[in-house]
Formats: C-alpha cells, sequence, structure tokens
C-alpha cells in the first residue's frame, strides 16, 4: 500500500471482487463510514469493504429517505476505496433518479475507483430497506434501471449488483421472480434485503443461479446469522453495513456522557484506540521514512 493511495489499480479491485464472488469462499465486506475505518478492516483480515448509503446519510446528519445526491455518495466513496488495496461495493440507491440518471451513476462510480455499487428496486425517494411503509417499482421499471447502468459500464469487471425489497412487499416468491428478470437484465450479484430467517435465505439460494449477497444488519428484519451458516447455504458474499457507525456512536456517546457527569475523560482511556495504534494505522513512520527533510516528527515517547 502506498503512502498516498492503493498500489492496487482500479481494475485489479474489480477483478478481485469478481474472483472472490466465485472462489467459494464467502467475501465478507463490513461497513467503512471513513477511510480510516477502511484501513481498519483490511489491517484485520477482511475480504472487502462497503460503503453503505444509511451510514453516509447518517454521517451528514440526515435519515436515509434519499437526501444524499451522486456526487456526495461518489466523493466519499473515492476516498474510502482509496484508503486500502481491498475492493469497495458502494450503495449507490435507485440510481438518483431516472435510468438514464442510474447510467451516470455507474460511470461516475467506476471514475471515482470503486469494484461495484447496488442498486435497489425501491421507489424514489427511497426508504431504508429495514422500515416499514416502503414501496418498489414495477418490474419493468427496474430492468430499465438496470439495462440503463450496465449499457454504462465500461470496466466490464465492474460488478453491477441489484437489490430487490420485493419481499417485504409482495412476498419471497415474487422478489425470487423479480431477482430472476435482473439477472437476465445483467446484474452480476442479487442482493435481497429483509430476508427473515435462515430458511428464507436457503430458499432464495435454491431458486437463483448467481451468485447472492447477504445483509447482516442489527436491529432489522432479518436474524442475525453466522458466516458458517451463510457459507452452508452457498452465499457469496455478507455485509455488515452499519455495524461500525453502531460501535463507534455508542462508544461516542458512552464517552460524552462519562465527561458531562464526572467531568474528565480519564475513566475512559482504556476503552479508547491508543495514540499508538492511530500513529500505526496511518503509517507516520514510513511518511517520515519518505522524506526526513519534510517528514522530521519523533514518534519516540508518544504517551500511549
Amino acid at each position: 500500500m502506498s503512502l498516498f493511495s492503493s498500489d492496487v489499480t482500479d481494475s485489479e479491485k474489480r477483478r478481485a471482487l469478481r474472483a472472490g464472488l466465485s472462489s467459494g469462499t464467502l467475501q465478507r465486506w463490513p461497513g467503512a463510514f471513513s477511510p480510516l475505518v477502511a484501513k481498519l478492516i483490511a489491517d484485520v483480515g477482511f475480504e472487502g469493504v462497503y460503503v453503505s448509503g444509511a451510514v453516509l446519510s447518517a454521517d451528514l446528519g440526515l435519515p436515509d429517505i434519499g437526501l444524499t445526491t451522486l456526487s456526495e455518495v461518489a466523493v466519499r466513496g473515492s476516498a474510502i476505496a482509496r484508503a486500502t488495496d481491498l475492493p469497495t461495493l458502494i450503495d449507490a440507491d435507485t440510481g438518483f433518479g431516472e435510468p438514464m440518471s442510474a447510467a451516470r451513476t455507474v460511470a461516475a462510480l467506476e471514475d471515482a475507483g470503486l469494484a461495484g455499487c447496488h442498486l435497489e428496486d425501491q421507489v424514489n425517494p427511497k426508504r431504508c430497506g429495514h422500515l416499514d411503509g416502503k414501496d418498489v417499482v414495477p418490474t419493468d421499471e427496474m430492468l430499465k434501471r438496470l439495462r440503463a447502468a450496465v449499457s454504462a459500464r465500461r470496466d466490464e469487471n465492474f460488478v453491477i449488483c441489484a437489490r430487490t425489497d420485493a419481499r417485504a412487499i409482495e412476498g419471497i416468491d415474487a422478489a425470487i421472480e423479480r431477482a430472476k428478470a435482473y439477472v437476465d437484465a445483467g446484474a452480476d450479484l442479487i442482493f435481497t434485503e429483509a430476508l427473515r430467517d435462515l430458511g428464507e435465505f436457503e430458499q432464495f439460494r435454491k431458486a437463483v443461479d448467481v451468485p447472492l449477497l447477504a445483509n447482516m444488519t442489527e436491529f432489522g428484519k432479518s436474524d442475525l446469522l453466522t458466516v458458517s451458516q451463510l457459507t452452508d447455504v452457498g452465499y457469496n458474499a455478507v455485509i455488515y453495513p452499519v455495524t461500525t457507525l453502531r460501535i463507534a456512536m455508542g462508544a461516542v456517546e458512552r464517552g460524552l456522557r462519562e465527561i458531562a457527569l464526572e467531568g474528565t475523560q480519564t475513566g475512559l482511556l482504556d476503552d479508547m484506540q491508543h495514540r499508538s495504534r492511530l500513529y500505526e494505522l496511518l503509517r507516520y513512520a514510513d511518511y517520515n521514512d519518505f522524506d526526513t527533510s519534510l517528514f522530521n516528527f519523533s514518534l519516540e515517547g508518544v504517551r500511549q
């Protein structure tokens, strides 16, 4: 990994994502809400990085109801994608408008260095997939969205994933039929939102003969399944879209309340990431070695 970007080209990352989907090993993609989190995901040893639309919205202080723009998503996605050598899949909501907008979305995300994106069949503006009150467009409308996206792809290895939210609205059989139609329209990967239990994941796997993505988000409609369970039923990838944000925000809130109550953060020190670990992730020493005439700070004696 170079100091300023990834050593792996965008094309190589896309090929790695596709290879992972056909490897027989479940690809684990935790959500990253910042480039620093992406670095930690890579350091721990996961296979890829995911960028959630819900997380990006929340980080901007907005609910996940289709308020973010293509430019906001592309800029944040690019910063995260370039922070590691891992491939990054990003949430592109409904494509930010009509089918032509979906085509532009794919072009912009390719330019931003993403390895793939997913487009969903909700009406625009969309809702969080685990909330009630959402609705889906007719299948033909989603097919237009997907075909436009596929037509705009310049790198054949850029993965276009189709997400269907039909399970909660039309039932699992309808969701399966939609998924089959989406594959015929050119989708490389299928993401079925809000399946309820292992039996439904298994039913979907038996019916759809393409790579499948499972969403293991907390506090939603799906049971939280293990890597072993998802592997056993034949899934290809799993995302943990909001997990890192929830962990971080839970810790931030507890810490702020501790300071407000106690008047000091002393009691929180053991739960913090130490300065030395942050410097390790950011590779301070490597920047120092790069040009000691410019980077001449010392890491010796850094307090933990």
